[in-house]
């Protein structure tokens, strides 16, 4: 879900608006929210000068058409400190690690995390016969061994603002911290494609399964780097096409089913708290080159602006998505960061709740660090065979997420203390990419965890 080409898009999305996808809603089609769908959001990658340096939070315009901030913030970004820390690795899990190998850059000109890089070639469709290169995150799959990242988790807080400046409420990530910290994305566990695993690591096994090493796997150490509280602003202003500014919502909230707080908030207000804050992280040296960093959200889902009546909410509604910053010098620096909420139960339909979005985009980053590994232009499964809903990008969990059985419950149990079943999104495989009658992963799949997700391979986007 990235800047790769399309010839039809699934979600209404750009650099700036994040829009909204297929998916099953329940609990958030409501009269607040007429039609709510849970998805995921385009975002490409971010040049830290041109984020403002700062910005006032009551004082925000923007671009109605476009999502650009025009005014209310100032001075460009910059980064002044830690371009070279190096995130540091630890975990209350014990993985067994017999071989490591290092995770230094493995790209002449970049400063970033240790990738590997491998090709298919397309069985179908216009495409058929034609090369497709991918880099991932990891070492390469043959040479076998276990490479190591931190994963930089910045958890953040909302202070949500009435009209007249003051609280009107806190929303806390912290009651998920320990939740997400126990969750399959970080904790091993057994799968198909192998033991004492975590869960992007059992995906991407399966994919090289009948070609890799026993004992290749990509590890991601979880640590909290930072705890912070954003303010978000009641309103925003917006310029119209015609000139005119006029005042838009910029949050709206809601109880959910457990009792805990949701946020729906406008996607290019979002952006900006989102780039800041990553770069704040960057400059602070909790975020890291060598690392896959990542900002959690509670209950914190975007919406598009709704120009007909801008205090009612537009297409909603977009639970995460992943990108990379990037300095512009040489060697460049490139910090793979990615925005996920954590989702209470009930707000949404086909199991969407809990690590579904943090799932979703942690596996993608490994898969699409750098959001340009192109694929045969694909169709979305489910829909009519003519549409041309359509991608064209390695974007793994983009396939699986429109299906009513998009995520896999997956219990984590330690004794007698802790004991959560979780609902992280299934995956889809390479192999579906290829539009091949066969697969080479393991079991001959195309999906996994659940196998039985996508039973086929892709199908190219109706000329």
């Amino acid at each position: 879900m990235h800047a790769a080409t399309r010839i039809a898009m699934l979600c209404a999305m750009s650099f700036l608006w994040a829009g909204t996808c297929f998916g099953q809603a329940t609990g958030l089609v409501s009269a607040q929210i007429p039609a709510a769908a849970p998805g995921y959001a385009d975002r490409a990658p971010i040049a830290v000068s041109s984020v403002a340096g700062g910005y006032a939070p009551n004082a925000l315009t923007f671009d109605a058409a476009t999502g650009e901030l025009i005014s209310g913030g100032f001075g460009n970004a910059s980064i002044t400190a830690n371009v070279h820390t190096a995130g540091l690795l630890g975990n209350d899990d014990q993985f067994k690690v017999d071989d490591r190998r290092a995770n230094q850059s493995t790209i002449d000109g970049l400063n970033t995390l240790a990738t590997f890089s491998r090709a298919f070639t397309a069985q179908g469709g216009p495409s058929a016969r034609q090369d497709f290169r991918f880099t991932m995150i990891g070492n390469d799959p043959l040479l076998g061994s276990t490479t190591e990242y931190p994963a930089n988790l910045a958890e953040v807080s909302l202070q949500l603002l009435n009209a007249d400046g003051s609280v009107f409420k806190t929303v806390a990530f912290d009651p998920f911290e320990k939740l997400t910290l126990e969750s399959p994305n970080f904790e091993p566990l057994d799968y198909r494609s192998g033991h004492n695993i975590e869960y992007a690591d059992a995906v991407h096994r399966a994919e090289f399964y009948n070609g890799m090493k026993a004992n290749w796997h990509t590890l991601l150490i979880p640590s909290v780097v930072n705890k912070v509280t954003v303010q978000v602003p009641y309103q925003v202003n917006v310029r119209l096409s015609d000139g005119s500014v006029v005042a838009a919502r910029a949050y709206f909230s809601g109880t959910a089913a457990d009792g805990n707080t949701y946020v729906l908030m406008l996607s290019p207000l979002f952006n900006v708290l989102f780039s800041n804050e990553v770069i704040n992280e960057i400059n602070l040296g909790n975020f890291t080159t060598n690392g896959l960093n990542a900002t959690l959200f509670p209950n914190t889902f975007l919406y598009n602006l709704n120009t007909a009546n801008p205090n009612v909410p537009g297409g909603c509604c977009v639970l995460g998505f992943h990108t990379y910053f990037l300095d512009g010098a040489f060697p460049e620096s490139r910090w793979v960061t990615e925005y996920a909420s954590w989702i209470s139960p009930g707000l949404f339909g086909a199991g969407f709740q809990d690590v579904t979005a943090v799932s979703h985009e942690t596996t993608e980053a490994v898969a699409d660090p750098f959001v340009n590994n192109p694929t045969p232009v694909w169709q979305f499964p489910g829909v009519a065979p003519t549409a041309k809903v359509c991608q064209g990008n390695l974007e793994e969990g983009d396939p699986v997420e429109v299906l009513a059985n998009a995520t896999v419950p997956i219990e984590v149990k330690e004794g007698k203390k802790f004991d959560f079943i979780y609902h992280p999104q299934t995956e889809a495989l390479y192999q579906w990419f290829e539009m091949g009658a066969t697969s080479n992963a393991i079991d001959g799949a195309f999906s996994f965890p659940d196998e039985t997700a996508l039973p086929h391979s892709a199908l190219p986007c109706p000329q």
